[in-house]
């Protein structure tokens, strides 16, 4: 094969990648970067940096499941609440009465070996619980999760003080895995960034090359047209809503270790974060398109944003107000771009 014809073999490919949605997004990713070096000194410092990927590392990991709702053209606002109660869960089982005044035995003195997992079994139990109410009772995906982020933010209250309100809303995480998970690090990096690489690996590859992955694709761009075709579309519902909850619990069990404490507002406005990290990343809100690696390069900017915020010691209301901005124009390039498409 002559230069010449390898030459324009890759005219294409290179098209296609410039085209793709994530190029533009992470084009906006290594100018805001780029910006950041110039404007702060301390931006690209090792520790700097490493502080960025832990605070993305929770939000990313919760996108994953995020992308996979939106795809499937559904939603879920519990994401917060679940994260919370699935964290203060699995302190309260841990804790021992009489390390805070007032003890009480609700709940408490289970091994870390059992509330562990019983606390991801918790998140699991509410993303279940959500796919059976959307598919099995038909009731809407937002009416769903928006009463469920009720109930679990109720439940996380209950969780926290018991009935008689006999103990302190935060509970301290005293156990050394827990809290490796939120601190620790492998060499340099710590071990919340290894995770969220581990989780954006495996379901990146999950979505694109299994059939239940695709099953997703096929859910969002047309739900009759992927059952009259053999797909079990409500199994598919069910599932990536029962994954979100798991991803949910294991994100509040790394909270929980990097602060040492479930506390009963964690994960407040964690829902806004997450879909703005989806839809910067370029899921599509009415369904069949968007990428795991875009959701990681949405939240990457959020990271980055806020990290700005700080170092440029910026006031905090910029921040609420900006990332608002970004959703809509994101929702608003998202639109136009299927206009264009359609015509």
């Amino acid at each position: 094969m002559s230069a010449t014809t390898v030459e324009y073999a890759e005219v294409p490919l290179l098209r296609r990648l410039l085209q793709r949605r994530e190029a533009g997004v992470l084009g906006a990713l290594v100018v805001l970067f780029l910006f950041m070096t110039f404007k702060s000194e301390y931006f690209l410092t090792e520790k700097n940096i490493f502080n960025v990927l832990r605070n993305m590392s929770t939000i990313t990991i919760m996108a994953i499941g995020m992308t996979m709702i939106i795809v499937t053209g559904g939603i879920d606002l519990s994401i917060g609440a679940t994260l919370a109660l699935t964290s203060m869960l699995t302190a309260r089982l841990m804790f021992q009465p009489g390390n805070i005044g007032g003890g009480t035995t609700f709940l408490t003195g289970f091994s870390p070996w059992l509330a562990v997992p019983t606390g991801l079994l918790a998140g699991v139990a509410i993303g279940l619980a959500i796919g059976l109410i959307i598919t099995k009772l038909d009731v809407n995906p937002f009416i769903t999760t928006l009463g469920m982020m009720s109930i679990a933010r109720g439940m996380t209250y209950l969780t926290a003080t018991s009935i008689k309100g006999a103990v302190a809303a935060n509970i301290p995480v005293r156990n050394a895995f827990v809290q490796y998970i939120g601190i620790g690090k492998i060499g340099p990096v710590p071990v919340q960034v290894v995770i969220m690489l581990i989780m954006v690996a495996i379901f990146s590859l999950f979505i694109h090359y299994t059939v239940l992955g695709r099953q997703v694709y096929a859910v969002g761009s047309n739900a009759e047209a992927a059952r009259l075709s053999g797909v079990n579309v409500d199994l598919v519902k069910i599932f990536v809503y029962t994954l979100t909850g798991f991803l949910c619990a294991l994100a509040g069990l790394m909270n929980a270790g990097l602060v040492a404490t479930a506390v009963t507002n964690a994960g407040v406005g964690a829902e806004m974060d997450v879909i703005a990290a989806v839809i910067i990343g370029g899921t599509s809100l009415s369904g069949g398109e968007g990428t795991i690696v875009g959701a990681v390069i949405g939240a990457a900017i959020m990271a980055v944003l806020k990290n700005a915020f700080v170092l440029l010691h910026l006031p905090i209301y910029l921040q609420t107000v900006s990332i608002g901005l970004v959703i809509i124009l994101a929702v608003a390039i998202d639109g136009y771009r299927r206009r264009r498409a359609a015509a």
